[in-house]
């Protein structure tokens, strides 16, 4: 590729990037193992953005409420940008900056987590929200660009990507967003939390007796869960 055209720029800028990103597996596991806990203790993920980050958000609610890889039960995952007429009815009623902070209020319960992504780290409704998410018990988890940063401190945790290419750090947050999911989804098989295909019976013959539909799933210190199986 030549020389300074954008795509040797970009995928230099990127480059730069990965290298301290790699430091981040212990966050990103610790993450992953705390939100399966969570999660199928009853617990729920709120997840907010602006622009390119709310569509991160969505994506990764999806994945939660879906699959990455294996069939699981689904984790309750709300992307609050998603909430339309919600979000139009509080910006036009209180303002923009209370978005997300007034829904974090009606939904957010002590123990759930709040995860807000931001490349600057400077949006005011997302410095609300984690106010507001602070106030009503809620841990809170920023993924930025670089720190310092006003979400960075405002959140219980932060993941910050050190590239001033905003472009780099959305593309690290989405990493950010599946490796969050892989190491969930390794928790959950490491508890038996995973869908195991059943063994068809053979040709001609019809399954009998008792089907049994669940299996007791209970991670250290949450409660039990019944996941289809």
């Amino acid at each position: 590729m030549p020389a300074g055209s954008p795509l040797d720029e970009h995928l230099t800028n990127l480059a730069a990037a990965l290298a301290p990103y790699r430091r981040c597996e212990p966050q990103l596991a610790r993450w992953g193992a705390d939100l399966a806990h969570r999660l199928t203790g009853g617990g729920r993920l709120l997840v907010a953005g602006n622009g390119g980050s709310a569509a991160e958000a969505q994506h990764l609610t999806a994945e939660l409420v879906g699959k990455l890889h294996d069939d699981r039960q689904p984790l309750s995952a709300i992307a609050l940008h998603a909430e339309t007429s919600a979000v139009t009815a509080i910006a036009n009623d209180y303002g923009y900056a209370d978005v997300y902070a007034r829904q974090v209020r009606a939904h957010g319960r002590p123990g759930d987590v709040l995860l807000l992504l931001s490349t600057s780290g400077t949006s005011p409704n997302l410095l609300t929200a984690a106010h507001a998410a602070r106030e009503a018990g809620l841990t809170t988890w920023a993924l930025t660009g670089p720190a310092p940063n006003p979400l960075a401190d405002a959140c219980d945790e932060v993941l910050a990507v050190p590239s001033a290419d905003s472009q780099v750090v959305q593309e690290l947050h989405l990493v950010t967003s599946h490796l969050i999911c892989e190491y969930l989804e390794r928790e959950l098989a490491a508890a038996g939390a995973v869908r195991v295909p059943a063994e068809p019976a053979p040709a001609g013959r019809l399954a009998s007796g008792p089907v049994r539909t669940g299996v007791e799933v209970v991670l250290d210190g949450g409660a039990g869960q019944q996941v289809d199986a």
